[in-house]
């Protein structure tokens, strides 16, 4: 790949597959636009073709139908979200993986608040009907509460949490936080505080999961 992009940039052309890349890369920026603009129903192949600056069909040459390109944003959306995500928990567990876990959606809400706002129209909207979006985000939903109990069972083991603890009932109102906030966030960002609304979340996750051991 470096030869080829330095061959590229020494003839000043690009090679057929950065042409893709970054055909792919305008048209999914357009659907970010138009998804946030209009939602996803009407959302166009063609709107977004012609927004990225191609031709009409390309989209739908590329990615078969909305449906497949929507897919493949989701897919590009939850490698973002991983690679971030991941950086934040690292080797974390316990209530320093929940904490870290919550950082990690904060900032991802600054950093990357156009890709957020678009993927979370896309899936609320997905709700309506049967599809795979909506399987797929169902699926997602799942791990997202498997690692929150996986953390705080691990707490439990290990003496930092109160045992009475319900680690798969805390991961559920856990994952109703992290969702109801972006939620409120989509109606109206400027109405919240990220920073003190997650430092104070925090500070009851530690008052919520290990108070009784304190009172021991």
């Amino acid at each position: 790949m470096a030869n080829s992009g330095a061959k590229a940039s020494k003839n000043g052309r690009r090679t057929q597959a950065e042409r893709t890349a970054l055909s792919d890369q305008r048209m999914f920026d357009a659907a970010i636009r138009l998804i946030i603009d209009r939602g996803t129903q009407k959302t166009t192949l063609k709107d977004i073709g012609e927004m990225a600056g191609y031709s009409r069909g390309l989209a739908n040459y590329r990615f078969g139908s909305k449906d497949g390109l929507m897919l493949e944003l989701f897919a590009r959306f939850d490698e973002r979200w991983k690679e971030h995500l991941n950086r934040y928990i690292g080797d974390k567990e316990g209530i320093a993986g929940i904490k870290a876990a919550a950082d990690a959606l904060r900032d991802f809400l600054k950093l990357e608040s156009e890709y957020m706002r678009a993927m979370y129209i896309l899936w609320y909207e997905s709700l309506g009907h049967e599809s795979e979006i909506r399987s797929r985000l169902s699926e997602h939903h799942r791990v997202y509460r498997e690692d929150a109990a996986r953390w705080v069972t691990h707490a439990i083991e290990t003496g930092e949490v109160d045992p009475d603890v319900d680690a798969e009932q805390f991961a559920v109102q856990y994952c109703a936080f992290i969702f109801g906030t972006v939620y409120q966030w989509l109606v109206d960002a400027e109405a919240l505080d990220l920073d003190a609304l997650f430092e104070d979340y925090e500070a009851n996750v530690e008052r919520i999961l290990i108070k009784r051991n304190k009172d021991r």
